[in-house]
């Protein structure tokens, strides 16, 4: 099976509005390296504009986030103003079936956003 994005962008903040709503998208999951901060751990003013305008349009974020530095992700998500969850073992469901369900949307209308394909975007089904 070949595997392709629905999109590739350079920067979360490429991520618009007009984009969400072309693709009935209510709420993004967020991956924190290399998406919402960059190798130096750097949260640019930038993807704080991007979030706040996001969340003042109605979009619904959540940060789901593989690390075991609960402090950074928590740094984030407190900048950002998100809810957040560390040590999420993505790509396994369950991380991503509690954020939905916190998030209150149907899987069709969240769109997930990582730097890695294989660990950040594909939800595998159960064994």
């Amino acid at each position: 099976m070949i595997l392709y994005p629905k999109a590739y962008l350079e920067r979360v903040e490429q991520i618009t509005i007009e984009f969400l709503q072309k693709n009935q998208i209510k709420a993004l999951i967020l991956d924190v390296d290399n998406t919402l901060i960059d190798y130096n751990r750097k949260l640019s003013e930038e993807v704080v504009q991007w979030a706040k305008k996001l969340k003042q349009q109605g979009i619904k974020l959540y940060i789901l986030s593989n690390t075991n530095h609960k402090e950074k992700v928590e740094e984030v998500a407190k900048a950002l103003d998100i809810e957040y969850q560390n040590l999420a073992k993505k790509p396994f469901k369950s991380g991503f079936l509690k954020v939905e369900k916190i998030l209150g949307e149907k899987p069709e209308n969240i769109g997930v956003v990582g730097d890695q394909i294989f660990t950040d975007v594909i939800r595998r089904k159960p064994c």
